[in-house]
């Protein structure tokens, strides 16, 4: 340290301090400010990011809250329809039955129409034998006793006419 102090010289002290100065004064005039500028700019980038995360944050809870409402939306719509499909479905099945009855019920009532057809039919046609087996024995057991043929039908007649089939 002695030696520092032996070699200390107060004219190149002075030189250094005002170069110093004459240094810092530059700084301040070329660098200071692009420095000072480019940290300001720099703050104001890094606010602008922050502010601009926050914006896309909210959005994102918006986005959310509508992802989660348009879901809602369309749960309640589905729900809808599918009530709605179930009840057509059930008219649906509703009508088929009512038209299967309707369609048994008229078969049933064609069926005992033509039962009913078939069975008169019958009836004329076991009467109409019968007619002619009676006329047969009729006109065998009275052709002694009648000469005339319109004698013994009015008399088989009247006796059919008493006869009642069921």
């Amino acid at each position: 340290m002695e030696t520092l102090l032996n070699d200390f010289s107060p004219g190149l002290f002075v030189m250094q301090i005002v170069i110093l100065i004459i240094l810092l004064f530059l700084m301040k005039k070329f660098a200071w400010k692009p420095i000072l500028k480019s940290l300001d700019e720099r703050e104001t980038g890094i606010e602008d990011a922050l502010k601009a995360a926050e914006n896309a944050r909210k959005e994102m809870q918006n986005l959310h809250a509508d992802n989660a409402k348009l879901l809602k939306e369309a749960r309640a719509e589905r729900d809808a329809i599918m009530k709605s499909a179930r009840e057509i479905q059930e008219k649906m099945i509703s009508e088929a039955k009512e038209d299967a009855k309707e369609v048994t019920s008229k078969l049933i009532e064609n069926a005992q129409a033509s039962i009913q057809q078939e069975k008169q039919a019958a009836l004329a046609e076991i009467k109409k034998s019968v007619a002619e087996l009676s006329i047969g024995i009729a006109e065998s057991v009275i052709k002694k006793e009648l000469s005339n043929k319109n004698d013994q039908l009015e008399l088989v007649e009247n006796i059919l006419k008493d006869i009642t089939l069921n």
